[in-house]
């Protein structure tokens, strides 16, 4: 078997893990349009805030590829999916041909239109060479102006915070991590980052790019020495529309992560994944989701039928010592305690746990990942314990006894 996978980033990972578990010998070839070895796109805001090395950004070791008997095609870009003849076709005009095909491409940097930004020096957040690249800019007592107060804009001013620069962040929505969190739990995490220096300009948007300043739909003029956008991502879904595969606002898969077309799957952020937590289809761009879907796929890919259908949304990491984990979804009755430091929020409906936000103390997140994914009936459940509390006894015998192995008497 010839297998290809186009990406080399954790969906593609995981899709060699997949593929290896069950076959150890077919042939497996990994392009990509980057020339690195497998990182964690996570870290590059680590990286770029001087906490982690170069080599502690790799996501696998450097005998990864060799391990697992990979051939690698790196800093060459897929142009085309020749599905009449199984190949795929490079930049150069090379054409790899395989048996099957991973789609891993990821996503990319959104950059909305916005008058005089094509004239204007800028940076995008997304990869290892962009942070490489605002490094070599970076000068202390410099302003920058992060468009974007989202988790990638955040990101940004944490690994910024760094270096000694003034940070101003704008966005259009009314509150930071408005994808994340809720207003009370944002305006927490404003304050915090406020307190830490960072200025933020919220419910507007930039009008007006000239060399070193930008024009606010609110009047507002913000100067900047460096400008990064970071408003959003969109999915790499040209390769399977080029080719006559379903796509929509990503590559459409059934649940073993297979398109519309013959052997080809695809997996991670160019996909559209069913959150189960609102029963609805949605892009998931998230690393262990793209690994779980790659390594599903992968397994398909090698003939072992396997199925991926409990993704949720969730999030989780600190910003400037403030930690948050969340999942699921917000749309049911709420549960909410709150100190000046902490925040817990826990959405329940049908009976359900289907969505939690915790700030400050994340300890037992994992619990509450576990029974939304699950489906658990809150029935079964000391609701007081899963409040205040979630450990082991709030379940009842029986279902500690199938937790633990029948250990429980």
């Amino acid at each position: 078997m010839n297998y290809v996978i186009i990406g080399n980033s954790a969906a593609a990972v995981g899709t060699i893990a997949g593929i290896r578990e069950i076959d150890s010998s077919g042939k497996i070839t990994v392009i990509s349009d980057e020339k690195y070895h497998t990182y964690s796109r996570p870290l590059i805001s680590y990286w770029l805030e001087g906490r982690i090395s170069d080599k502690n950004i790799y996501y696998r070791d450097p005998d990864f590829y060799e391990k697992n008997g990979v051939e690698t095609i790196l800093g060459k870009k897929a142009v085309k999916i020749d599905t009449a003849n199984k190949s795929v076709v490079l930049e150069d005009g090379l054409a790899v041909p395989y048996d099957k095909l991973m789609i891993a491409t990821g996503s990319k940097p959104f950059v909305p239109p916005m008058n005089g930004l094509d004239k204007t020096h800028y940076h995008t957040f997304m990869s290892y060479d962009s942070v490489k690249a605002i490094r070599s800019e970076l000068k202390s007592g410099m302003k920058v102006l992060i468009i974007g107060a989202g988790l990638i804009g955040l990101k940004a001013a944490e690994a910024l915070a760094a270096h000694n620069v003034q940070i101003t962040v704008v966005d259009m929505a009314d509150r930071v991590l408005p994808a994340v969190l809720d207003t009370r739990a944002a305006g927490k995490m404003q304050k915090h980052l406020e307190n830490q220096g960072l200025r933020f300009i919220l419910g507007t948007s930039a009008d007006e790019f000239t060399e070193h300043s930008a024009r606010l739909k609110n009047g507002v003029k913000v100067d900047f020495d460096m400008l990064i956008v970071a408003v959003g991502v969109r999915p790499n879904t040209e390769l399977v529309a080029d080719a006559g595969g379903t796509v929509e606002r990503g590559i459409i898969t059934d649940v073993t992560q297979k398109t519309s077309l013959d052997d080809i799957y695809a997996a991670g952020d160019c996909t559209v994944s069913h959150d189960i937590s609102s029963d609805s289809d949605k892009i998931l761009a998230l690393l262990p989701n793209a690994y779980l879907q790659g390594e599903v796929a992968g397994k398909n890919m090698a003939g072992r039928e396997t199925k991926y259908v409990n993704a949720i949304p969730m999030n989780a990491g600190g910003i400037l010592g403030l930690h948050i984990i969340s999942a699921g979804s917000y749309d049911g009755e709420e549960y909410v305690e709150e100190t000046e430091n902490t925040y817990k929020k826990l959405v329940i409906r049908d009976n359900k746990l289907v969505g939690y936000i915790l700030m400050g103390n994340v300890r037992r997140a994992g619990i509450y990942t576990g029974i939304i994914k699950e489906g658990l009936d809150l029935s079964e459940v000391d609701m007081d314990l899963l409040k205040e509390k979630p450990q082991m006894m709030m379940f009842g015998k029986k279902r500690r006894e199938e937790k633990l192995g029948g250990i429980v008497r």
